[in-house]
C-alpha cells in the first residue's frame, strides 16, 4: 500500500480529504495526519510517506518550509498543495517546488480523485522502473564477468564511441575516467606442447587471467582474453615495468607457461585504448623478428640493470657468446648498441621512480646502476633533456593541472 500523510491545521479539511475518496481502491493508505509543518516532518519521515498533502498556510512551520525539508529527505515523495483562492499566487510558488498537483479549498471529492489517481500512475510507473532497473543490476553482475570481456574486446578493436564507452563504463561499475595503460601478454604452453582438450585450454585461459588480475593487486582494471586468446588488461592504475617481469615469472613457475608481456600507456582520451592494443601487438610482432640471442639479451638486462657493474662482457659470459657477436646483434636487429639499449632500460625505469614514489635522487641512482647521482643525473638529462628533480617537478604539475 501507498503510504499517504494529510497536513493541515484545519480538521475539518483533513477529515474531508480523508473521508472523500476509497483509497484502498488506489491501493493507498492515509497513515498519519498532522496540525502543523513540524509535526507533519517529523511523522513524513518516520512513516517514509509516498504521498503527501499540504496545506500552505499552518503554523510553526508553513507549507513551502515542509516541503523544502520533504524533499531533501524523501526525494521520491509526491506532494500535493492545499490551498485556497487567496492563496493562488503562493500555491504557484509551491509548483515550482515539483509538486504533483493543487487542490482548491474546500476539496471537490471528484477533483480528489482525479488528483489522486493521476498520482497513483505516476508512483506504479516508477514502481515499474525502479523493479527494471533492479533486475537489470542483478544481471548485469550474474554475468559480470562475461559483460566485461565482450565490452573490453569491443573496446580495443575500436568498435566503441567515446559515449558508447562512457555508458558501458557506468553500467559495468567502472571508473568513467580514462585508463592509464593497456597489457597484451602473448602465452605459449610449456616447451610449445600442444593443450589436447578444449576444456584444458579454456581452464588455463581462465587461470591465466585470475593469476593476472590477483598479480595487479586491488587497482580498477579489465582483464580479458582478446580473439586471438592474448589475455588483455585494461587498467586505470599505472603498471611498471617491474609487474609486468613479476607477471611473466609467475605464470612460468605456477602455470608453466612463456609468457611475453607488452605494455602501452593510453593517449588522446577513450578511444585511444584501441591504439594502445595495437601498439602492443606491434611490439609482439617486432619482438618476434628478434633473434633468441638478442631477446634474452634484453632480458638479462631488464632484469639486473639496477646492477652497477653490468657490461657487455658480463652479458655475453651468460649468454655463452663473445662480446663482439653479441654487441654487432643488438646493434644491427635494435638498430641502437648495447650501451644505448642499458641506457634507455635504465632512464625508462628512473622516470617511473621519479613519478611513482618521493625517493631522493641518490637513491633512485642507486636503483638503476649508478654509483654516484651526480653521473645518473648527467645521464638522465642527457636521455630526457631536463635534470631528475625538473622531470619530477614538471610531470608533476601537468598531472595536477590536467
Amino acid at each position: 500500500m501507498w503510504k499517504v500523510l494529510i497536513a493541515d491545521d484545519e480538521a475539518i479539511i483533513r477529515e474531508g480529504i480523508r473521508e472523500s475518496i476509497d483509497w484502498n481502491e488506489f491501493n493507498m493508505e492515509v497513515v498519519a495526519e498532522a496540525e502543523d509543518g513540524e509535526e507533519a516532518l517529523e511523522l513524513a519521515l518516520r512513516h517514509r510517506v509516498d504521498v503527501l498533502f499540504v496545506d500552505l498556510s499552518m503554523p510553526i512551520m508553513d507549507g513551502l518550509t515542509l516541503m523544502k525539508y520533504a524533499r531533501e529527505k524523501l526525494p521520491n515523495c509526491h506532494m500535493i498543495v492545499i490551498t485556497g483562492y487567496d492563496e493562488f499566487s503562493y500555491a504557484q510558488e509551491a509548483i515550482r517546488l515539483q509538486v504533483d498537483d493543487y487542490l482548491l479549498k474546500p476539496t471537490d471529492p471528484q477533483r480528489l480523485r482525479e488528483v489522486v489517481a493521476k498520482v497513483k500512475e505516476k508512483l506504479e510507473q516508477e514502481q515499474k522502473e525502479k523493479q527494471y532497473r533492479e533486475l537489470l543490476t542483478n544481471q548485469v553482475q550474474k554475468h559480470i564477468h562475461v559483460l566485461r570481456q565482450q565490452f573490453g574486446m569491443e573496446w580495443v578493436a575500436g568498435r566503441l564511441t567515446e559515449e558508447d564507452i562512457m555508458g558501458q563504463l557506468s553500467l559495468l561499475g567502472l571508473s568513467r575516467s580514462c585508463p592509464a595503460q593497456v597489457v597484451v601478454i602473448q602465452w605459449f604452453s610449456f616447451k610449445n606442447q600442444p593443450i589436447v582438450s578444449d576444456r584444458d585450454r579454456q581452464l588455463l585461459l581462465f587461470a591465466i587471467e585470475k593469476a593476472v588480475s590477483e598479480l595487479l593487486g586491488d587497482g580498477e582494471k579489465i582483464v580479458f582474453r582478446d580473439s586471438n586468446e592474448f589475455i588483455v588488461v585494461i587498467s586505470w592504475k599505472p603498471i611498471s615495468e617491474e609487474q609486468c617481469r613479476q607477471m611473466e615469472t609467475a605464470l612460468k613457475q605456477h602455470l608453466h607457461i612463456r609468457a611475453s608481456v607488452y605494455i602501452e600507456t593510453v593517449e588522446g582520451g577513450m578511444v585511444g585504448v584501441a591504439t594502445a592494443y595495437e601498439k602492443c601487438k606491434e611490439q609482439m610482432v617486432e619482438e618476434s623478428r628478434l633473434s633468441p640471442i638478442v631477446r634474452r639479451a634484453r632480458q638479462y638486462i631488464q632484469k639486473h640493470f639496477s646492477q652497477s657493474d653490468l657490461t657487455l662482457e658480463s652479458v655475453a659470459e651468460f649468454l655463452n657468446v663473445s662480446p663482439v657477436y653479441l654487441s654487432r646483434m643488438i646493434k644491427q636487429e635494435l638498430g641502437i648498441s648495447f650501451i644505448h639499449l642499458l641506457t634507455k632500460i635504465r632512464m625508462e625505469k628512473a622516470a617511473e621512480l621519479l613519478l611513482s614514489t618521493e625517493l631522493p635522487i641518490h637513491e633512485i641512482a642507486e636503483r638503476v646502476g649508478y654509483d654516484t647521482q651526480h653521473y645518473f643525473s648527467t645521464a638522465f638529462k642527457k636521455a630526457m633533456g631536463v635534470s631528475p628533480n625538473q622531470y619530477r617537478r614538471t610531470r608533476m604539475i601537468s598531472e595536477y593541472t590536467d
